[in-house]
């Protein structure tokens, strides 16, 4: 496990199975921290079959399309030249995909990764443009690298299998631990996606033939299906609405609004 902190579950888990489970302080954003995660990972667990890039955030004040660089919520440096959002949600896990393939490749052993996109991918929200963008990229970058699976048998190569869940509206910090994205939902008509079931799915990703490389699965509440490339019927079902969008929207004309003013 490599990010900055742990949960409490995350915390029990490392308790739990303490020769099976290790924490590495990582921020995801930084290369050279990813480049040691993996080198520890090598180093305890003689290699690795796996490998999910999970770390993300939700648009946060911090790094926010509506709240620019130098802005007062903003944390992002104009001289950086970059948005700490997008390199959390896209530029590391494309990132941690090349390590991946290359410890994969150089070992000649088969091995998965597990992206984590989003609904957000097919569905654009104007509040939350960036990881909508976000999302996107890494559910085409995952199909785009579905040849992986079957190299031609006269390179002698590993297969590599590189897979997404497409989660909806899962119950997880991103919303609980952020009020104004959780005023959005509303309890009597939005249905959460348990983690748990997110978890079940991405196992599924990694021990089912039918689930081929560039395969992005959708998970709602009690039903999973298969995003497909063209003429997508979209996220449907239980576990995908968010009633108060609105009020997202609301905020942003209101920024732009003051913006107006200045």
């Amino acid at each position: 496990m490599a990010d900055l902190a742990l949960r409490p579950e995350a915390s029990e888990l490392l308790k739990a199975y303490p020769s099976q489970a290790l924490y590495q302080p990582t921020d995801v954003r930084k290369w050279d921290q990813l480049d040691h995660a993996f080198e520890v990972a090598g180093k305890e667990f003689g290699g690795y079959d796996i490998v999910c890039p999970g770390a993300g955030v939700y648009d946060p004040p911090f790094s926010n399309f509506w709240h620019p660089a130098g802005t007062a919520l903003s944390k992002d440096v104009h001289s950086a030249s970059r948005f700490a959002s997008l390199d959390i949600n896209l530029t590391h896990p494309i990132y941690a995909t090349q390590q991946a393939i290359a410890h994969f490749t150089e070992n000649k052993k088969p091995g998965s990764i597990v992206h984590i996109s989003s609904i957000a991918a097919q569905g654009p929200v104007m509040s939350v443009p960036m990881y909508c963008a976000a999302k996107a990229g890494i559910s085409h970058f995952v199909r785009s690298l579905a040849g992986l699976e079957t190299p031609p048998a006269s390179t002698d190569l590993a297969s590599i299998r590189v897979t997404a869940v497409a989660p909806g509206v899962i119950k997880t910090p991103l919303w609980t631990e952020h009020p104004e994205k959780l005023a959005w939902i509303d309890g009597a008509k939005d249905e959460w996606v348990e983690p748990e079931d997110v978890a079940l799915v991405m196992l599924s990703l990694v021990e089912r033939d039918e689930h081929v490389g560039g395969t992005v699965l959708e998970v709602g509440k009690g039903q999973t299906r298969e995003v497909h490339v063209l003429n997508d019927v979209g996220p449907s079902g239980s576990g995908h609405t968010v009633s108060g969008l609105g009020k997202g929207i609301d905020e942003v004309w209101e920024i732009l609004s003051e913006k107006k003013h200045d």
